[in-house]
């Protein structure tokens, strides 16, 4: 196997700095105050980044730390700039450009034109070509149990050093790895947790609404396990969390035999047209796992045929294939309700004139976005045009010639 070396001097070339941050950095970031704030020293501070990686003395500042509500409780670990601009330069030359030729084509997280969207219609596809043999479809569908907070950092460096030599590469790997197993962490999530309690207790829902919540925070994990885990949102962990289950994925690919099968992270799926099969599949993936990764399946695994009312759940949508063989999507009940509350909110934030009215569009755009590959068009046709009657703001929808309704203008 090829390792890699003399890759901790790419980090070091300004031109790398400076597109990492026009490319990535400052197109991505929400906040343009701090944008512009950084920009009024930009060349100085890409300099002193510069400065850090030649000197060996990089010292990432204290995460910014919050709790998010929807979809679901979790933690968010925000970065500065700097930081920023560090991870990804890392995540790019020392990770992705490394492990991109080794990684196979159903891993589709977090890769130029392998994403979500590329995922989805490689589900599409493989459906279809066993749907042509006249055989049900089953489906393996796997979730693995807190797993950004579960990764081992030594099992990790196991895995990267298989493919990297480079001594300052992997130092510095290391160094980012370790900044998720800090007290002040831990402490910092355990507050926000117990915030989000006492928060919690004074809705007005139902007691059983509020158990239910209570509990969903309290599984949330802190990072108190020595050598696990790896930060949430930054750039680097990305990668990793992508390179992680790399032998996993071709263990289930080569030596399974499963030609049909794709992953997003730590959510996966297989389909073969034998259930049995794929009992022993599951039983084989989950004695790999805890084994050589040290990780546990979720108890949300199962095995499922893929027809009528029974869909899978997979990359934001539910498949559908009919008793004629027409595979069709929908989107989750639970995305729809988010959709709906956040286009209220936004909308009369927008009457108030809390918000400009391009700052809702770019998020109705961005739900249309995710909408148009689903059949959804009942769904936005008559929640915006008729509940929010777009058309007394003087805006319009465009709808494609199949009728599917693309943006708000």
């Amino acid at each position: 196997m090829k390792r890699y070396d003399h890759l901790y001097e790419k980090l070091l070339d300004f031109a790398n700095i400076l597109n990492i941050y026009e490319k990535q950095i400052k197109p991505n970031t929400k906040n343009k105050d701090k944008i512009e704030k950084y920009e009024h020293y930009l060349l100085l501070n890409l300099k002193n980044i510069q400065t850090m990686l030649l000197s060996r003395k990089i010292e990432f500042h204290d995460y910014y730390i919050f709790l998010i509500r929807e979809p679901k409780y979790r933690i968010v670990m925000s970065q500065q700039i700097s930081d920023k601009i560090i991870n990804h330069l890392i995540a790019k030359y020392l990770l992705l450009d490394v492990f991109e030729p080794s990684l196979i084509d159903g891993n589709v997280a977090t890769r130029k034109n392998k994403g979500t969207l590329y995922g989805v219609n490689l589900v599409k596809k493989y459906i279809h070509s066993m749907k042509t043999k006249g055989k049900k479809i089953y489906y393996l569908k796997c979730d693995i149990q807190k797993y950004f907070y579960m990764i081992d950092h030594n099992q990790l460096m196991k895995v990267l050093k298989s493919k990297i030599k480079d001594q300052e590469a992997l130092w510095l790997l290391e160094k980012v790895i370790e900044t998720s197993n800090q007290p002040k962490i831990k402490a910092r999530i355990q507050s926000l947790k117990a915030m989000e309690i006492e928060r919690i207790q004074t809705l007005s829902i139902s007691e059983k609404e509020k158990l239910l919540r209570i509990s969903e925070v309290k599984k949330i994990p802190d990072f108190s396990t020595p050598n696990k885990g790896i930060p949430i949102g930054n750039m680097t962990s990305q990668a990793l969390a992508i390179i992680y289950l790399n032998g996993l994925d071709h263990y289930i690919k080569e030596d399974l035999h499963i030609k049909c099968y794709v992953r997003y992270m730590d959510d996966f799926v297989l389909f073969h047209h034998d259930r049995e099969y794929l009992k022993t599949c599951w039983m084989l993936i989950q004695k790999k796992l805890e084994e050589e990764y040290l990780l546990q399946l979720n108890p949300k695994t199962k095995i499922d045929v893929l027809f009528g009312h029974r869909a899978l759940d997979f990359l934001g949508y539910r498949y559908y294939l009919n008793e004629n063989g027409h595979l069709y999507l929908k989107i989750r009940t639970t995305t729809k309700k988010h959709f709906k509350r956040k286009v209220k909110k936004l909308y009369y934030l927008y009457l108030d004139g809390k918000i400009p009215f391009y700052h809702f569009q770019q998020t109705m755009n961005s739900y249309l976005g995710h909408f148009s590959y689903a059949d959804t068009h009942y769904l936005i046709y008559n929640y915006l045009k008729r509940l929010y009657q777009f058309h007394d703001l003087g805006t319009e929808v465009r709808i494609d010639h199949n009728g599917q309704i693309l943006m708000i203008v």
